[in-house]
Order: C-alpha cells, then structure tokens, then sequence
C-alpha cells in the first residue's frame, strides 16, 4: 500500500473495502476488534470526525492532527489492515487479501464537501438497505452523535467546530438524516 497523502489539519474521506467486495466483519466481536485497532493505530495521527463500518468496507472522516507523523500514519493504517486481515484469517481459516491493494484518502476541501461527507457516512447503512432508521447501525458514530450512546472514539468537539455542527442532538440527527446532494458521490470518492 503507497503511502497516504496526507497534510496537517487537512480533512480527508479514508475508505477501504474487501477484496472482490467480500466481506471484512462476520461478528459483532469482529466490528469491535477493527474499532480497538482504530483507536490503538490511528487516533495518534488523526482525529476521527465521524466513521462507519459496514460488512464489506468502511468510511472514516479524518482530520490531520498538526503534529502527526504523516510517514508512520501511513504505516500504522498499514499495519492496522495488516494485522485486522492475519486475525480474520486465522479465525475463519482463509487465505489471501481481505481488503483492497489502496485504502482511498480523498480530501475534501471544501467544508460543504466535509458536512455532506459526514451525512454520507452516517448515511451508508440505510442506503444500503441494511436498517430502517440510522439509530439501528450501531457500527457507526451516528449513535454518538445523535445521543443515543457516549462513544469517544470520535472527537465530537473538533467535528463540531470544523464542520459548523448544530450541538442539539435531536438537530444534529435531523441534519444527519437530511444533508445530502445527490451528485456528492463523484466529490467524496
């Protein structure tokens, strides 16, 4: 995997998925697995502003951290996949890559890019089909920000202040629920 280019306080749009689309989480304790190795491997580097895991891939909303190592960043994420994919493998037995050769780091550079980014990522799993109401994917930190759980995986403060977030939670869920252009996939991806 090429190293991220990535800058300080920058905000970026990372996503991987399985290899040939395959799914990466099989278990609720899978899911939990890849969020410890999140926090352990990234959250040195970069603020998570919001983030999802679905069963074949996930999003991350990062900010840069200004004082963060952008070359170990880049080994770290490495080594977080790495490590995630031997774990898989000697749980079910498989062989091979479980996620794509490059893990996507798309910046968005504007901060209307970066709220529907947000909403995108919130977003996923009932676009995808897989809830009737964002509040059921708990693999996500919508339930964060819509009051429904105290997750610290995400720094809500530093979201917030760079993407002008409304502090009410029940406006937040709405705006998470709402803000999304329809042509915002050729911008975040």
């Amino acid at each position: 995997m090429p190293a991220l280019n990535l800058q300080p306080h920058k905000l970026y749009h990372i996503y991987n998925r399985g290899n040939n689309r395959e799914t990466i989480f099989y278990s609720p304790e899978n899911y939990r697995f890849f969020l410890t190795k999140l926090r352990r491997y990234l959250t040195s580097h970069l603020r998570i502003l919001a983030w999802c895991l679905m069963p074949n891939h996930f999003h991350l909303l990062v900010q840069v951290r200004e004082n963060a190592d952008l070359s170990r960043c880049s080994t770290d994420l490495r080594l977080l996949l790495s490590s995630y994919t031997r774990a898989i493998q000697r749980q079910y037995g498989r062989t091979g890559s479980l996620f794509q050769q490059h893990t996507k780091a798309k910046e968005l550079a504007s901060n209307e890019y970066a709220l529907a980014c947000f909403c995108y990522i919130h977003q996923n799993p009932l676009r995808a089909g897989m809830v009737r109401e964002l509040a059921q994917w708990v693999w996500s930190s919508y339930p964060d920000y819509a009051g429904l759980r105290n997750g610290t995986l995400c720094d809500q403060s530093a979201a917030a202040q760079v993407l002008d977030l409304p502090t009410e939670a029940a406006q937040m869920a709405r705006l998470i629920q709402h803000t999304l252009p329809e042509d915002i996939a050729g911008v975040l991806y």
